[in-house]
């Protein structure tokens, strides 16, 4: 996966359970003081501990991305991302949700999904379908008849 670029994530973790969680993937970025010149690695004390060495392209295109979700505003692609999801609820029988992510426990599901060109993750056995912004109701309808 050496080929697969580096994105952008947020988080933001309570100083209330800060020291309780472990890094996994800890670099010397996450290092107390100047930790990029050897082990042993001490994490650092604040929040800093939870970083990674900066994918600096990413965050190039991760500024004007944010401020494209501002402009179009975050309740209108909240209502389009659940719209899409309950549209293809609907599609299948299932009741609406106020999610925009949708677990489907068919035989066959991940298969059908992926024979129509439809990305879905699979999450014990259930094809897990998300839907953003870029769902079109062509999209949706294009799996609904993958599983039906």
């Amino acid at each position: 996966m050496a080929d697969v670029p580096r994105g952008t994530a947020f988080c933001y973790v309570s100083p209330a359970v800060r020291d309780r969680i472990r890094p996994l993937a800890a670099n010397w970025y996450a290092g107390e003081g100047d930790a990029s010149y050897g082990p042993p690695l001490r994490l650092a004390k604040d929040a800093r501990r939870f970083d990674i060495a900066v994918p600096w392209f990413s965050y190039v295109a991760a500024a004007p991305t944010l401020e494209l979700l501002l402009e179009i505003g975050i309740e209108q692609i909240h209502e389009h991302d659940v719209g899409m999801a309950n549209r293809f609820r609907a599609g299948l029988g299932m009741p609406p949700s106020d999610s925009a992510i949708v677990s489907v426990s068919r035989p066959g599901a991940s298969e059908r999904l992926q024979a129509a060109g439809i990305r879905a993750s699979v999450r014990k056995g259930a094809a897990r379908l998300a839907f953003h912004l870029y769902t079109t109701k062509d999209d949706v309808d294009a799996a609904i008849a993958a599983l039906s």
